[in-house]
């Protein structure tokens, strides 16, 4: 109950990521991480408006579903096509990047 309001607080819990979505997630990583080429991490996710360590994580796999617009973000600064990467990562499942 939110105190202030009254009204009742609902929270929300976030399921399990399934093997296909971790695996979707570690593929998303190493296409990042090979189109990075020898550009360095930092100047990458500085130009994408990300962290450093987010953007290590997501090539490592441990973030398994980034927000799209991180995606996107990365997308633009590596000039991959958003379009090419979806239909390369849907042998990993439904399709769904970002779960």
């Amino acid at each position: 109950m939110d105190f202030n309001t009254g009204n009742k607080i609902v929270h929300m819990v976030r399921r399990p990521l399934t093997a296909e979505q971790r695996d979707r997630g570690r593929a998303l990583g190493r296409v990042l991480r090979a189109a990075r080429g020898p550009r360095s991490a930092a100047a990458v996710a500085t130009a994408a408006g990300i962290s450093l360590d987010t953007l290590r994580k997501i090539e490592r796999g441990a973030i398994a579903v980034p927000a799209f617009f991180t995606v996107a973000a990365l997308a633009r600064v590596l000039d991959l096509d958003l379009a090419a990467l979806a239909r390369d990562l849907e042998q990993f499942g439904d399709g769904r990047i970002a779960g």
